[in-house]
């Protein structure tokens, strides 16, 4: 038997259609960016929710701030962090000394409390060191390995002397020039910055060196070698090393320096000048009559 009313047959029935809010959820679900934001937006906002929920309160995050250094303070005290020894390679035991004093530590103490690089700049502070390298060794060992400067001359001043690196640096003082012999001496103004030429002057004039008796800087711009017997070479500002070869060269083959020379001047290339001492400027005018030969004096 069929039903009277049709309509509400139908009525009864469910609409498999979905609601409007239910279509609008599906059709945000389906958008990329929304699921990223449920999935994991939404818990990142809560836990971080509760977190600025549970620091509001003062004592909490004094609390906490504390349970952090504790942790870290217990961490870095730990045996194997505590340095016990320090170790000083490539010094004199002079400048070992010199370096401990430099770095004053108290020890044993955490690696953590010991800032490296502040201590190679204390230790590089002092002349006789060109670098230093700091490490924390397995043991609790500090170890500090030292480029010692290697004096090459001596720089003498208005009240002391200096000996000096290849590089012009300051490695340490003398009391006397007796003291390292066996370094040339320069002086004069400006003299350790010129230091590298002086070097080169002293290696090219090499074959003179036992009767060199040091380099003079003059008015901070050029050298004067001068030598034993009051003997002075004065050299260029430009090109001194070429003007000691040429005049290696001319002595060698007329014995320049072997004569009764007060000073050789080189500064004009083209016209070397050589200025005799009073004796051999007495013997010469002698020689041309201008003065009464020896006898009758």
């Amino acid at each position: 038997m069929q039903p009277l009313n049709r309509h509400a047959n139908r009525a009864g029935r469910r609409d498999p259609a979905p609601s409007r809010w239910s279509y609008r959820m599906q059709r945000l679900w389906l958008t990329p960016v929304f699921r990223v934001l449920f999935r994991f937006g939404l818990p990142v906002f809560v836990v971080f929710g509760a977190i600025g929920l549970y620091l509001q309160d003062d004592t909490r995050r004094a609390a906490l701030a504390q349970t952090f250094i504790d942790l870290r303070e217990d961490f870095q005290a730990r045996p194997e962090f505590r340095v016990s020894l320090v170790s000083i390679e490539g010094a004199s035991p002079e400048l070992a000394d010199a370096i401990r004093a430099r770095l004053n530590l108290t020890l044993p103490q955490s690696s953590f409390d010991i800032d490296l690089a502040a201590a190679r700049a204390r230790i590089e502070d002092l002349d006789a060191v060109e670098v230093a390298e700091l490490k924390v060794r397995t043991g609790g060992v500090l170890q500090v390995d030292i480029t010692e400067r290697t004096p090459v001359m001596l720089w003498r001043t208005a009240d002391r002397i200096d000996m000096l690196d290849a590089g012009g640096f300051r490695v340490a003082s003398l009391t006397a020039r007796s003291d390292r012999p066996d370094l040339p001496l320069i002086a004069g103004e400006g003299a350790d910055v010129a230091a590298d030429e002086a070097m080169a002057i002293l290696a090219a004039a090499s074959p003179l060196e036992a009767r060199i008796r040091g380099l003079v800087r003059m008015g901070a711009r050029r050298w004067d070698i001068v030598l034993d017997r009051d003997q002075r070479i004065l050299l260029p500002a430009e090109n001194p090393v070429a003007a000691v070869e040429r005049l290696l060269a001319l002595d060698q083959v007329q014995d320049i320096l072997a004569r009764d020379i007060a000073a050789i001047d080189l500064r004009i290339a083209a016209r070397p000048v050589l200025r005799l001492t009073p004796h051999a400027q007495l013997q010469i005018r002698r020689a041309q009559g201008l003065e009464p030969p020896e006898s009758e004096l």
